[in-house]
């Protein structure tokens, strides 16, 4: 049973709220994935009163059904709550946001509006490979860190071991925080170190407006709503404002606070976060980073934005109906509004037609993004095997990255391929070290140090070919460990290979949404799995389907689908032999030309399979 603290909480008396930047707070809850930060926040939003017990459910800022049917925070959520600490009013601007790598810009975009964090360690799990990464991305931006050791009620916790992995790995220094977010425990305590502990946000009413865009979602009435960080100035309807990065300006219509619901406001000043409607129909004007100032009195120094984040893992995003082309069109542009590493541009396929080539930071970021397509735009589409960025160094000299081996230069015209290379962080526990390490190296990994956390925990770092770490690898590591393993990694810029462009020919045709990078040594036995696996998946026809594996002009695989057939010779009851012959070469015949003018439907599985391996079965020719 969860407890509801509202000994300090405010609900509806604002008027008593000093609005002056003194009592404002800022801040975000970071930790690895599923270590309790949505079930924080709904503890924080209970005490605050912010939510009456009866409106209450679990993860309640998780919002979108994706979310709650996978237990994962997607997007970032912003909510504003009030606390009463000592007869004085506090307002706190809660950003809560995803745990998981391929969402890491989520996480970086909340921190640039915050001056402080929550840093959120599992008691019985201790610190992991994102708990890591996010401290050390609040840390460069200069945030303080709150450490809250969470799930204390656990029989497995060990809070005290926590605290000397906490301070060891990340250098942060007491008092540490122990809570149970589940039943409430330590709550209090954590607001109050919230309000003591987090700098109040610096900025001026009187300057010159400056609000950060740090996120934006579509609506179908209102046109695009946008949530900003106020940092300087006041932002008040009825105001000439200037998207700085954009250069367009708009009347602003309506500006109010996030409180699970929009709350409209007089205004938003300095040191507050909210949201403002403009009536932009255009979803290309507002772009997240930007800042929003006053068009008569602009601000001299806008604000830094975000650094741009480019897109790791790419994929060809198709409608099975071309007539569904326009509505793809339109989702895609929806939900790079609301995620701005979400990178798109048309491009056509000879085989599947007109559709987008698409970028995202990594496999399960793309799996959202088909999901949320599907689901909350109805549009069925085909999505093609992932691939990364290559640089090709051509005879003559040229080098090009390519997103698509499909577009690579002529096979004769290559010196040579360029890979990315990630800076892989495992942690996991000592039992599993031995696989572990095993699989790095069967995914062409490159051992660089390893470390005990504790006597049962050990990190490991390897260098490995981004190409092997966004198909399965993932998958691969949590099956390998029982679970028990996480995952991160950085970029560590290109490293030159013995690479080789596979392509697949169906039917004597090439697709070429069906190419892609393979090493020299293992490209025969990848070859021919490959044919062997597009057996199985695509259908039977009337005729029989060839599939080739090809490198350069050579085959080096091919496995065929056999045709379905008639029995032609059922109405023939003994007899000449030639007549038999007639008609069996009459049939073959037919085939011939069904197979010259027939075309092959192939299943979605198809392009998934191609890259999906069986890690301990490679062999190499």
């Amino acid at each position: 049973m969860c407890k509801v603290f509202f000994a300090g909480s405010v609900t509806a008396d604002r008027a008593r709220l000093s609005m002056d930047t003194a009592h404002i707070r800022n801040f975000s809850i970071i930790a690895h994935i599923d270590h309790g930060k949505s079930t924080l926040a709904d503890r924080l939003l209970e005490a605050t009163g912010t939510v009456q017990r009866r409106d209450m459910r679990a993860q309640i800022l998780d919002g979108m059904e994706l979310e709650r049917e996978r237990g994962i925070t997607i997007k970032a959520k912003a909510v504003r709550m009030t606390w009463n600490l000592g007869g004085e009013f506090f307002l706190l601007n809660l950003i809560d946001t995803p745990g998981h790598v391929d969402f890491t810009y989520e996480v970086s975009r909340a921190l640039a509006a915050c001056e402080g964090a929550l840093l959120l360690v599992d008691a019985s799990q201790g610190v992991e490979a994102q708990t890591l990464a996010n401290a050390q991305l609040a840390l460069d931006a200069g945030l303080t860190l709150i450490p809250i050791i969470n799930k204390i009620d656990l029989p497995s916790a060990d809070p005290e071991g926590v605290k000397k992995q906490i301070h060891e790995f990340l250098g942060l220094e007491g008092p540490f925080l122990s809570v149970s977010a589940k039943e409430g425990k330590g709550v209090p305590e954590v607001l109050q170190a919230i309000v003591e502990r987090i700098p109040p946000p610096t900025g001026d009413p009187q300057k010159p407006l400056a609000a950060l865009v740090f996120d934006s979602v579509y609506d179908s009435y209102r046109g695009v709503i946008v949530y900003v960080r106020v940092f300087d100035g006041v932002l008040k309807a009825g105001q000439k404002v200037r998207f700085m990065g954009g250069g367009n300006v708009d009347e602003v219509e309506e500006v109010g606070h996030l409180q699970l619901k929009y709350i409209k406001a007089d205004s938003l000043s300095a040191g507050e976060a909210g949201y403002v409607v403009c009536n932009i129909k255009d979803i290309h004007q507002v772009q997240v980073g930007d800042t929003i100032t006053e068009h008569l009195r602009p601000t001299l120094t806008p604000h830094a934005g975000y650094k741009e984040m480019k897109p790791f893992v790419f994929a060809g995003f198709y409608p099975i109906a071309q007539t569904d082309y326009e509505n793809l069109k339109k989702a895609i542009d929806k939900l790079h509004l609301e995620d701005a590493a979400f990178f798109h541009q048309p491009e056509t396929s000879v085989a599947l037609g007109f559709g987008f080539r698409c970028g995202f930071l990594g496999l399960l970021h793309m799996d959202i993004i088909n999901e949320r397509i599907r689901r909350e735009f109805d549009v069925d589409i085909l999505v093609t095997s992932p691939t990364v960025i290559y640089r090709v160094t051509t005879q003559n000299g040229r080098t090009g990255e390519f997103d698509s081996p499909a577009k690579f230069p002529p096979y004769g015209d290559i010196k040579e391929i360029e890979e990315p290379y990630v800076l892989a962080t495992v942690v996991v526990p000592s039992d599993f070290v031995g696989p572990v390490m095993q699989l790095c190296q069967d995914r062409r990994g490159q051992f660089l140090d390893m470390k005990y956390l504790t006597p049962t925990r050990v990190v490991l770092k390897y260098e490995m070919p981004l190409a092997e770490v966004v198909v399965d690898f993932y998958d691969a590591l949590k099956s390998i460990s029982k679970g028990y393993a996480s995952f991160d990694y950085e970029h560590a810029g290109y490293r030159p290979g013995d690479l080789l462009r596979m392509d697949i020919l169906i039917n004597e045709e090439e697709i070429d949404a069906f190419s892609f990078v393979v090493p020299a040594a293992t490209a025969p036995y990848r070859g021919r799995e490959i044919c062997e696996r597009l057996r199985e998946l695509i259908p039977r026809q009337m005729f029989e389907i060839p599939i080739q594996a090809k490198l350069g002009g050579r085959i080096i695989a091919r496995e065929s689908v056999r045709a379905m057939r008639k029995d032609v010779l059922a109405k023939c009851y003994g007899g000449d032999i030639s007549r038999k012959r007639k008609l069996l070469e009459k049939q073959k015949e037919g085939k011939k030309r069904m197979r010259q003018f027939g075309s092959v439907e192939i299943p979605q599985e198809a392009f998934l399979a191609v890259l999906r391996r069986d890690d301990g079965n490679a062999k190499k020719d």
